[in-house]
């Protein structure tokens, strides 16, 4: 998903409000709006529902397979010797970008 806080951010703009008054229509605090526009927390569905539902506008989610959905071991290992040292190199500090930030926010709960 893109950055959470940013939609409620640039909906909120767009709507002409103010934090304390999203907060006030969506049954919250404009401190916790003020968190999640800044990234500190993620809300979960319902709440990033109730937000933007508070705006006038639809969460809508859906699933895509992505570009290597329930590959096999061996089709994975043949694309990875298809790739350049590069490629492989980027490919790893990509993967440990990925798992460092899944870690970090593991970490805060």
């Amino acid at each position: 998903m893109a950055n959470v806080g940013a939609l409620v951010r640039d909906t909120r703009i767009r709507n002409g409000l103010d934090q304390r008054t999203l907060a006030r229509r969506a049954g919250t605090t404009q401190a916790q709006v003020s968190r999640i526009e800044r990234g500190e927390v993620s809300p979960g569905v319902d709440t990033l529902a109730r937000l933007l539902a508070a705006m006038g506008s639809q969460l809508r989610v859906s699933a895509v397979p992505g570009p290597r959905a329930n590959s096999r071991t061996a089709d994975l290992v043949r694309d990875l010797r298809e790739l350049s040292a590069g490629e492989r190199i980027a490919q790893a500090i990509e993967l440990s970008r990925m798992l460092t930030g899944m870690t970090a926010r593991g970490a805060r709960g």
